[in-house]
């Protein structure tokens, strides 16, 4: 049976070839995904006046920059502790932005100053990132276990609140949509707040996996 890990000694273990690639191959795969998200959500946020679009884009925007930054990490040559702790302080750091970022656009949506229109757009694409995310997050968070990487456990936790934000702004765009219920997508997004700020403080203390 071939180990996962190389016998280089290094102070974090050597993943082997065949993990790198699948590694890199998720990231490149989620960039292009997130590419397109970010943009017709923002769009779509822009055409409808939705907060939970809004902060939905925003998200995207944020994961997309993640997504960058462990690719980036495991593009490296070095691929030592010292890439891998940064690359978790930049993306558990993105973790925080994105509270902070959900919890002051939920806020101004209670108040409730502009007039949310319908948007089948932003329907469409809320109802494929919430199929595609849980997915990327599953091999991230698997991967991450097979390579120690509190990065990529950090961008697996991003890519499933992605998923989970896209529901949460889907039932909020639906409730407004059909019943007039303006309230129900910011309160639900307040809900994942606490969430964000474990898997950022998981990720800046180094923690690939909650075994660890």
């Amino acid at each position: 049976m071939v180990s996962q890990y190389s016998s280089m000694d290094s102070a974090l273990p050597v993943p082997a070839a065949a993990t790198l690639r699948r590694v890199r191959q998720i990231q490149t795969i989620t960039i292009a995904w997130m590419s397109v998200e970010a943009v017709v959500s923002l769009l779509a946020a822009w055409m409808a006046h939705s907060p939970a679009l809004l902060a939905f884009g925003g998200d995207s925007a944020i994961e997309l920059v993640s997504a960058v930054v462990v690719y980036w990490r495991f593009r490296s040559k070095g691929s030592d502790e010292r890439t891998e702790k940064l690359a978790a302080r930049i993306t558990g750091s993105l973790l925080f932005a994105l509270a902070a970022y959900v919890a002051l656009v939920a806020a101004l949506a209670l108040l409730g100053h502009r007039e949310v229109r319908p948007s089948y757009l932003g329907i469409v694409v809320l109802i494929v990132a919430a199929v595609v995310m849980p997915l990327f997050a599953q091999q991230k968070r698997r991967l991450s276990a097979l390579t120690a990487s509190a990065a990529l456990r950090a961008d697996a936790a991003e890519s499933a609140l992605c998923g989970y934000l896209s529901i949460v702004a889907l039932v909020g765009l639906v409730a407004n949509a059909f019943w007039s219920i303006r309230w129900a997508d910011p309160v639900a997004a307040l809900c994942v707040i606490p969430l964000v700020a474990r898997e950022g403080w998981q990720a800046l203390k180094g923690k690939p996996c909650d075994c660890c």
